[in-house]
């Protein structure tokens, strides 16, 4: 107990001896608390597209043979499909076999990956091509949103910073140091889509895949990746 109650006695006196050397504590400094706001646009380089193949909507051709035919237009396009491409799913009618006496079809569900817009439309030109048409646009990233996100923290600090000293600035007064920084734990991400939808897939400057004489003619153009940031933060008034 002695040893409890001498602990606490040195504790609150280094507290107090710390308050006496900086004069004021936080709450009695004055000081002036804004909010800092910033926002930034990134170009989505990580686009994941998601697309069907359902063995029912192909007449005379199995899952594998048209798996197979998207498989090869992928490789002319210059996409790797080992690294890009994905089985998300698997499935049959079987379970519905017995009741409906209908023939077993196979779906496979995939993702792919590609990393701009001109090579995205290229897929889904290529894709309609051979029947496929069950394809969007599954989400939007980019490979470094953690440094842009940090980028936008930081405008955020300097622009409260600069917001409050032109409000003390206006009443003759100036900032010192920050005495308080607080993040909104909300940093928010606008995972914008696309602009003017046609077919699964947004396109701007033709008004359809069909009249499109080449893949240079789809323009498409994804919205950037909007980020927006609130910090607050607290400077001593002089």
């Amino acid at each position: 107990m002695k040893k409890l109650i001498s602990t606490l006695i040195l504790t609150i006196t280094i507290l107090t001896g710390y308050g006496q050397e900086t004069g004021k504590n936080f709450i009695d400094q004055n000081y002036i608390e804004v909010t800092g706001h910033a926002d930034k646009e990134v170009v989505p380089d990580k686009i994941y597209l998601k697309f069907f193949i359902n063995e029912k909507d192909f007449k005379n051709q199995t899952l594998s043979e048209v798996e197979n035919k998207m498989i090869q237009k992928l490789k002319e396009i210059g996409i790797d499909v080992d690294k890009k491409l994905a089985i998300k799913d698997f499935v049959s009618n079987f379970q519905n076999y017995w009741i409906l006496k209908s023939d077993i079809r196979l779906i496979k569900e995939y993702e792919l990956l590609v990393n701009d817009a001109k090579t995205a439309g290229t897929v889904f030109l290529e894709f309609e091509k051979i029947g496929i048409s069950s394809i969007s646009i599954d989400r939007l990233e980019n490979s470094e949103i953690d440094k842009y996100e940090l980028e936008v923290k930081v405008e955020a600090m300097k622009s409260a910073q600069e917001k409050a000293k032109a409000i003390a600035t206006s009443i003759n007064q100036d900032i010192g140091r920050a005495i308080f920084i607080q993040e909104n734990p909300n940093f928010v991400r606008v995972d914008n889509a696309l602009q003017g939808r046609v077919a699964g897939i947004q396109i701007r400057g033709v008004s359809s895949l069909k009249q499109s004489s080449s893949v240079g003619g789809a323009n498409i153009e994804f919205e950037k990746l909007k980020l927006e940031y609130n910090i607050i933060a607290r400077f001593e008034l002089k």
